[in-house]
């Protein structure tokens, strides 16, 4: 048995939970999120007095079904999270003109090339900008805010001689030794 399927998840007052067939169905102060789950994963909603708890447990014991249960459990508790709390990942631009701006629901980066890349915001993602340099993606879906920002990052990711680029918040970009001059 995976040791993270095996843990339990406890629920806040706040999160509602609700299971139908293989459809897991998750509601709290920020949205809601749904969410397939194998045919050989069950989840049980348990309640020990005033703490409701969700335990995620495998139905048939196949490496398939093993291999499932800690990554069902990942995503049950990375929705609960994204409901109650959110996801953010914040991205800085450092380069000489480099910069960014909102137009309505448009992220707009001036970052070296001939013309200005428009970025659109997807439906549940929130994307501010601070100081022209500082990028913030904010949503409840944490893969979705992950892609919108690896999707920012690729516009212009880091150089390796100057560190010119759009990078994570705190992210370590290896420098290269330039060319030896005589």
């Amino acid at each position: 048995m995976s040791r993270i399927g095996k843990k339990e998840i406890v629920l806040s007052k706040q999160i509602s939970v609700e299971i139908k067939q293989n459809i897991i169905t998750i509601k709290g102060p920020k949205g809601q999120l749904q969410q397939n789950i194998s045919k050989n994963i069950q989840v049980v909603e348990q309640n020990d007095g005033n703490i409701n708890k969700l335990v995620i447990n495998t139905l048939v014991d196949s490496p398939a079904s093993r291999s499932l249960h800690g990554l069902s459990r990942t995503l049950i508790n990375n929705m609960i999270i994204g409901v109650s709390e959110g996801f953010t990942k914040d991205l800085e631009i450092r380069g000489v003109g480099y910069r960014s701006q909102m137009d309505a629901r448009n992220l707009v980066l001036n970052v070296g090339y001939s013309h200005p890349v428009i970025l659109p915001a997807p439906k549940g993602i929130d994307i501010k900008v601070e100081n022209n340099t500082r990028i913030i993606v904010s949503g409840i879906n944490k893969e979705l805010v992950g892609q919108i920002a690896a999707k920012i990052r690729a516009v212009r990711p880091p150089e390796p001689y100057k560190g010119k680029g759009i990078r994570y918040q705190n992210e370590n970009v290896k420098k290269k030794i330039g060319k030896a001059g005589k």
